[in-house]
């Protein structure tokens, strides 16, 4: 059974952090692209960072535009764990962030249950 849970979430002013994390199971880690995605009330999910499988030259990360510069994604595949490091929160990051597990377009795509991430202004 596949289990993406994700951890971390919580209050915070603007200008804060938070770390949050995912950890797997049922699944071998390193052979999948891992997302993080958010939700706000009324607006569709959005992709804010991806880390690839990894290689030779290490992990690519990519980010949403929002987010570049503040956040960062990185991964450990021995504790089967993503991580998303949130640096100079905005109230506007204020959702339901969710971890996806993926390993090519309509194979095996797991998501978590999303923890909820608030920035007060």
């Amino acid at each position: 059974q596949v289990q993406l849970v994700e951890s971390g979430g919580g209050l915070v002013q603007s200008g804060g952090s938070l770390r949050l994390s995912c950890v797997a199971s049922g699944i071998r880690f390193s052979n999948y692209v891992m997302d993080w995605y958010r939700q706000a009330p009324g607006k569709q999910r959005e992709l804010v960072a991806s880390i690839s499988t990894g290689g030779a030259n290490g992990y690519n990360t990519n980010y949403a535009h929002f987010v570049k510069g503040r956040f960062t994604i990185s991964r450990d595949n021995a504790q089967n764990t993503v991580y998303l490091q949130m640096n100079s929160l905005k109230s506007e990051d204020t959702a339901v962030y969710l971890c996806n597990a993926w390993r090519g377009p309509g194979v095996d795509d797991y998501w978590g249950q999303g923890t909820q991430v608030t920035v007060s202004s």
